[in-house]
């Protein structure tokens, strides 16, 4: 990794709320949450009842508090029950700030030393996984306020920073600063900075697409090229097949038998 991204990496991880606060009010905060950021949420009855994000989380906020206080088996099986009822899978390890919200629920998965800030929304089929076999920290940190697209994998040690934007089905193995977007496998930063005064910044619509830029840029330059050509008159024509090249290739024995004379068609 570049030195940069060793700076970046070493930042202290977000710490999730206090352990003072109770299960029941991050909960509840947990629900609320889902009404600022799903339009298609209308009331809290709805968010509890048929929401698995939510359910998910609160299952596992029941099984992190027991792994705190040194079990090991039940927590497993409270996440194994969390998992078989959200399709949302959450090690008892990991650590998650206030205010969580996965959206739709299906095919996310957790890691055991993965950490995520408050504010965090994150869609169905994204994974926080490690990379190695080591014993000790082998799962992403997320900091405050970070989105992440549906399909999306972030592997490895390291921190994707405050606000930061990681775009649908990227796979992200480096670090990433705060307010960045990152698009592509491998994830890429594509918009260094991007600010937005409505609190949430969801538009995954407006996420950068450099490959189609690349694209655009070279059929711009073939265009360039073409006019360029045009205005030079150097296009091959029948009576002079290859236009304006100075080759001597035309002088061996064969070639404008070969090459130069029109096929016939059958």
């Amino acid at each position: 990794m570049k030195a940069s991204e060793n700076t970046i990496a070493a930042q202290p991880a977000p710490e999730p709320d206090a352990p003072a606060r109770s299960w029941w009010s991050l909960v509840r905060e947990d629900a609320r949450c889902v009404l600022e950021r799903d339009p298609a949420a209308r009331s809290l009855l709805e968010v509890w009842t048929i929401y698995p994000g939510v359910q998910a989380i609160a299952l596992h906020r029941m099984a992190h508090a027991l792994w705190l206080r040194g079990w090991r088996y039940l927590p497993r099986w409270v996440s194994f029950v969390s998992r078989a009822l959200t399709q949302v899978d959450i090690h008892p390890g990991a650590r998650i700030g206030a205010r969580f919200f996965i959206d739709h629920g299906t095919g996310v998965v957790i890691g055991e030393t993965a950490e995520v800030g408050n504010d965090v929304t994150l869609y169905h089929g994204v994974t926080l996984g490690g990379t190695n076999w080591t014993i000790g920290k082998r799962h992403p940190t997320l900091g405050h306020q970070v989105v992440v697209g549906a399909g999306a994998k972030i592997l490895g040690p390291i921190r994707i920073g405050d606000r930061a934007r990681v775009a649908a089905n990227s796979v992200v193995i480096d670090a990433v600063p705060a307010d960045a977007t990152v698009v592509g496998i491998p994830g890429r930063v594509v918009a260094p900075r991007r600010r937005t005064t409505y609190g949430f910044d969801l538009d995954h619509h407006q996420i950068p697409d450099p490959v189609g830029k690349a694209i655009a840029c070279l059929l711009d330059r073939v265009a360039q090229l073409e006019l360029a050509q045009a205005q030079s008159h150097s296009f091959a024509t029948f009576e002079a097949p290859c236009g304006a090249c100075d080759d001597h290739c035309t002088t061996e024995p064969g070639f404008k038998k070969s090459f130069l004379q029109p096929v016939a068609m059958e």
